[in-house]
Formats: C-alpha cells, sequence, structure tokens
C-alpha cells in the first residue's frame, strides 16, 4: 500500500511524486493565476500516482492502453 501526500501550491513537490507527474504540476501551476493558500495531494489509484489540486485540477499520468486514468469511457 503506498500513502499519499500534501504539499503547498509552489512548493517543490514531495521525492514522493514520481518524475513523470511533475511536468504535468508545474503546467497546471503555471496555468493558475491565483494559487495562495492552495495545496496538492497526491494518491494512487491501481498502482498510479494522481495530484490534485484543492480547486479540482487533477494531474495524472495516462492509462496503459491510451486512455487518461481520469477517463472512465461511459460517454454514451
Amino acid at each position: 500500500m503506498q500513502l499519499g501526500t500534501r504539499w503547498a501550491f509552489g512548493d517543490e513537490p514531495p521525492r514522493s511524486v514520481p518524475m513523470e507527474l511533475r511536468p504535468g504540476i508545474v503546467a497546471a501551476e503555471s496555468g493558475t493565476p491565483d494559487g495562495a493558500g492552495r495545496h496538492w495531494t497526491l494518491t494512487w489509484l491501481e498502482g498510479r500516482p494522481i495530484a490534485e489540486l484543492d480547486d479540482g485540477t487533477v494531474v495524472t499520468l495516462e492509462a496503459p492502453g491510451g486512455q487518461g486514468a481520469g477517463d472512465d469511457g461511459d460517454d454514451w
């Protein structure tokens, strides 16, 4: 089992945040005009890291098979 962690918007992510996820976090922060007082939360779902900002912004790695982890495919 892997436990999540939290860190402040704009701070260097902790070591537990995978390097592959960090560019997405940087991009999300650069697109957010005011991150004061916000925090990121790192969680793990089925072995994949998910970083979520307090405002609902989600950064994740692409799931195997080409679908993003946030795409549940129920758009019918």
